[in-house]
């Protein structure tokens, strides 16, 4: 039995803590949140359980490294606020408690991540000989494993392309993600997403990854972005947009190899499945998808689709992403000590599902 803190009780996080209650294996044995209204509440309450569990939701952190758990859930919204999360993070690493996590997205392939990630972490890792893995389902799933599992079915590959096309209308999450792909903005508008280096800096550590398990160099890790304008108001649960404003956006990270894109990641989101009617769509009418499709011989093309049975597309993106951190856990807590990405890690990361 995993002993586990739950850090966060977000948009993911809140999926997560439900996971990891009614998991067989892992204990929950603290949770933190950071929204009054939440702290002093029991973490069944705050995932929509009935049964009562005991932990009752924090913001010490200090209190909550002091439990030693085996393991951290870390969901909280690092990117916005790296330096308290560095300190947050290697405080539960130094002090002996493995990591997993679904922020500081740049940790997804760590060899690719900047020294002033990297070196604070490995160095908290080494003191408490201590294991740390960020991964998702994009960046993650669709970026690593899903590529990776095309590419074990092919003779030779000539180009990878990896891509999320998805409808985010339903996402409520106007706060962070809307406002960072610009939805309800002037085409005009500059957001921290689309900053020069920035879609780089993150969906290139899926690039490297697959260029270092292929063996070739890259020698340039491009951008794109288009904007897709709405001549009609929107109104739909992320938010209301209005005319000249954005309600689609189109990006790409193309890694260069020998002159030309041969690994590329590209996502194209929109609000409702009539916006940017050019731009590629998910198959068979659905709401999205996550593909992979390898050029070469024979040729192999994978369309992977989360929320079945009536369950929303953009929950089930955030339930997803939730799980492949938790079911990691037993996996980082085996590893050698360090920052780990999925090709350090057994593929078979799901223990105490089927129950």
């Amino acid at each position: 039995m995993r002993r586990v803190v739950q850090f966060s009780t977000g948009n993911v996080g809140v999926h997560a803590l439900r996971s990891i209650i009614n998991h067989p294996d892992l204990e929950l044995v603290g949770l933190h949140a950071a929204s009054p209204d939440k702290i002093g509440k029991d973490a069944a309450e705050l995932c929509g359980l009935d049964a009562p569990t005991g932990v009752i939701a924090t913001n010490d952190v200090a209190a909550l490294v002091d439990l030693k758990p085996d393991c951290v859930v870390y969901m909280s919204q690092a990117e916005t606020r790296p330096e308290e999360a560095l300190a947050e993070l290697t405080a539960f690493l130094r002090n002996g408690s493995n990591v997993v996590a679904t922020s500081l997205v740049w940790l997804v392939y760590p060899p690719h991540a900047d020294a002033w990630l990297v070196d604070p972490l490995t160095e908290a890792c080494r003191a408490g000989g201590t294991t740390m893995y960020v991964n998702g389902i994009d960046p993650g799933f669709s970026g690593d494993l899903l590529p990776l599992a095309a590419l074990s079915l092919s003779e030779e590959a000539d180009t990878i392309t990896v891509q999320e096309i998805c409808e985010y209308g339903s996402y409520d999450d106007a706060e962070f993600t809307g406002a960072q792909f610009g939805f309800g903005q002037v085409p005009e508008t500059e957001t921290m997403l689309f900053l020069p280096g920035i879609l780089a800096s993150i969906w290139g550590a899926n690039a490297r990854m697959l260029a270092d398990q292929l063996g070739v160099e890259i020698s340039e890790l491009r951008e794109r972005v288009e904007k897709w304008v709405t001549p009609e108001p929107i109104e739909c649960t992320m938010m209301r947009v209005e005319p000249g404003t954005v309600a689609a956006v189109r990006f790409a990270v193309e890694a260069i190899v020998d002159g030309r894109p041969r690994i590329v990641m590209e996502h194209v989101n929109r609000l409702t499945p009539t916006d940017a009617p050019d731009w590629p769509a998910a198959p068979d009418g659905r709401p999205g998808v996550h593909r992979v499709i390898v050029s070469g011989h024979p040729g192999v093309e994978i369309n992977t689709h989360v929320g079945l049975d009536g369950v929303d597309h953009n929950i089930a993106g955030v339930v997803a992403t939730a799980a492949k951190a938790v079911n990691a856990i037993e996996a980082v807590c085996q590893a050698e000590p360090g920052l780990v990405s999925l090709v350090d890690l057994p593929v078979a990361q799901i223990s105490g599902l089927m129950r």
